[in-house]
């Protein structure tokens, strides 16, 4: 393997000319995302502005890659810096070390920064740590496919422990979704998410005949925020709260306005929810004089989901859809964020869309079988 940290430091040093043509090349957006990169990696470099480990993390290009980069503006010019490998040509396949090496790496940790392996991250690095020179990404998905591995793929596993207070815990939740539908005692899943805000960098330009969207991949980190689902699966009704915290206050919050504002003339409202620490009574006594907590308490009736037991709430469930059809994208701030949830809303309820909840205490029993008679049989 090559040691990556001993080459030699190649020195980028661009004349006025050069630099016009990249910051041109770079804000055309008419290039390819590749030629455009390598264009920013040497705007970066210019004089040691920025260092290869800063220049990796803010563009997420592998070291080894900058590093040919500056060696082929150093040593061929411009020009080579820009192109983005040879293409012509069958890609050289792998031998049987360089092989072994693609499977070691594809079944490690991914680099820092990075959540899970790609196609593209798996070929830099074997570049960087091998003698191989260019690998397309169909070599490298027949040579994962070959050995039955999917690194960009993985499974929660949460393991929960299937005990008294587990099992208790849940057949009261099930029982509790197997009541008809009381309108003076509703049922209303509660939960919270977060969503990071993001803004564009450069402006992106919209679909036309025969050009697909364009979103530059630059773009800068404009805080988190935090959602409050509300969700009512005999209504067929949802409520999301944009919020830029989730304490005890802002709990409590969320309960007044649900009595108050969202079922003010029913006789108590049940509500579905987790173990979180602001969950709790207490929070509406830290947010509200004794008396209005009290007169909010009395309107209520919390039951709670066993621990390590979320797929028990229906609330995360919509959550599930409201990320999928509403927020798998970037927005910029909690004004736009609270504006689209509002459409996404108002739009779902409309149409009265709901969960056909279909597990029940008895199906509980049977797929749970075993953890049944674990527990008697410690008895």
């Amino acid at each position: 393997m090559r040691n990556i940290s001993g080459r030699t430091k190649y020195k980028v040093t661009l004349n006025g000319v050069e630099r016009l043509e990249l910051e041109q090349l770079t804000s055309s957006g008419k290039s390819t995302a590749r030629r455009i990169k390598r264009a920013q990696v040497l705007l970066m470099s210019d004089y040691g502005a920025y260092e290869d480990q800063e220049i990796s993390e803010i563009l997420s290009v592998s070291t080894s890659t900058i590093y040919r980069i500056k060696r082929d503006f150093v040593e061929y010019g411009l020009e080579q810096a820009l192109q983005e490998g040879a293409r012509s040509g069958q890609p050289r396949k792998l031998n049987a070390n360089q092989e072994a090496l693609l499977i070691a790496i594809a079944c490690t940790n991914p680099p820092p920064g990075r959540c899970r392996w790609t196609l593209s991250l798996l070929g830099e690095q074997l570049v960087a740590l091998s003698d191989v020179e260019n690998i397309s990404h169909e070599t490298i998905r027949n040579r994962l496919k070959d050995n039955d591995l999917k690194p960009w793929q993985k499974k929660m596993w949460c393991i929960a422990k299937l005990d008294a207070a587990y099992i208790a815990r849940m057949e009261h939740i099930l029982d509790l979704y197997a009541e008809p539908k009381d309108d003076q005692r509703p049922i209303v899943n509660f939960d919270e998410a977060g969503k990071q805000l993001v803004e564009q960098v450069n402006e992106p330009k919209l679909a036309k005949p025969g050009h697909v969207a364009k979103e530059d991949y630059e773009y800068q980190r404009a805080g988190m925020a935090n959602i409050f689902m509300f969700f009512d699966r005999y209504r067929g009704w949802r409520k999301t709260k944009v919020t830029s915290q989730k304490t005890a206050i802002d709990f409590a919050e969320c309960m007044r306005e649900l009595v108050d504002k969202d079922y003010p003339n029913t006789k108590v409202v049940r509500v579905v929810l987790d173990n979180f620490s602001t969950h709790s009574e207490a929070s509406l006594y830290k947010a509200f004089p004794a008396k209005e907590a009290r007169r909010i308490l009395q309107r209520l009736e919390f039951h709670f989901t066993p621990k390590h037991a979320s797929w028990l709430n229906m609330a995360e469930i919509e959550i599930g859809n409201m990320n999928q059809q509403c927020l798998d994208r970037r927005i910029p701030n909690q004004k736009i964020l609270i504006a689209e949830l509002e459409h996404w809303q108002i739009q779902r309820n409309k149409e009265k869309a709901s969960i056909n909840w279909m597990f029940n205490v008895d199906k509980a029993r049977e797929k749970l079988n075993r953890s049944y008679e674990k527990l008697i049989g410690q008895n």
